[in-house]
């Protein structure tokens, strides 16, 4: 059962790392194009963001684990939140019960947009690994931003990022064929963790083969065909103990291979 993790309040802006497993970054590549480049303006940006929300507001932190959740679908609305470290899914629930998995967030991004429209939160906020939480209360955010343009200019900027990933995730479901969605899917995986100074080469995907198919649009034995078919073209290669862990031994080839089937598919 999913549970909601306790709150912790402080002004400190120092990691809460009790608990939290240490991540490795800049590992060595074992090859050329075996790593994305990390984008360092990226990696400022959070920084950047964190210092200017522990400075102005009261910020609540909590370290959340695998399953925690952040928030529930119907919730009031009444805080953002804004993930210090940890991988994040977005879930939504039809009337019939069945879950969609809506969206994926990483270190930096803002959970809770949803809910400002109509004053709840419209999808469940699940924590997919260890990380921890930063919430603001919305309200107190908006007199923030009215004495601090800076931090409008921020969250205005996070809302504008999510809309661009919802709209890419939506092209990619609608153009692109099965192929080249799982690898779209695995490019875009590895390069929010590029952006965030984190190893690429092997990656830990936090989701199933069954959530990965419904967020793409696609059954669980499709992906685990085309997954199958990259790891025979040495696109991939699976971990023996953990099928989660896939190695991507070339960048260059799977850029390739999804410019390939964009061209097919009439997007150049």
């Amino acid at each position: 059962m999913q549970t909601a993790a306790p709150i912790v309040t402080t002004p400190a802006i120092a990691p809460l790392t009790r608990g939290i497993p240490a991540r490795r970054e800049f590992a060595v590549p074992s090859g050329e194009g075996a790593q994305r480049r990390a984008d360092p303006d990226t990696a400022v940006r959070i920084a950047e963001t964190m210092k200017l929300l522990a400075e102005v507001l009261e910020v609540k932190r909590r370290v959340v684990r695998a399953g925690d959740l952040v928030y529930r679908a119907g919730e009031a609305f009444t805080s953002l939140h804004i993930l210090n470290s940890g991988l994040f899914k977005l879930l939504s629930s039809s009337a019939e019960g069945r879950e969609q998995v809506v969206g994926l967030r990483f270190r930096g991004d803002w959970l809770g947009f949803c809910g400002i429209a109509k004053g709840r939160y419209t999808c469940d906020a699940v924590a997919m690994d260890t990380g921890e939480v930063w919430t603001v209360r919305y309200d107190a955010l908006l007199r923030a931003c009215a004495e601090h343009p800076e931090l409008m200019e921020v969250m205005h900027a996070a809302m504008s990022h999510e809309m661009m990933r919802d709209r890419d995730v939506l092209i990619s479901i609608c153009t692109l064929p099965a192929d080249a969605r799982v690898v779209a899917f695995l490019h875009y995986w590895a390069d929010s963790l590029a952006s965030r100074g984190l190893r690429t080469d092997q990656i830990s995907l936090r989701l199933t083969r069954a959530e990965i198919g419904n967020y793409l649009g696609l059954t669980l034995e499709t992906v685990s065909r085309v997954l199958s078919k990259l790891a025979r073209a040495q696109l991939i290669a699976f971990n023996e103990r953990n099928r989660r862990d896939i190695c991507i031994p070339d960048f260059h080839a799977l850029d390739a291979f999804i410019q390939r089937r964009e061209a097919a598919a009439g997007l150049h």
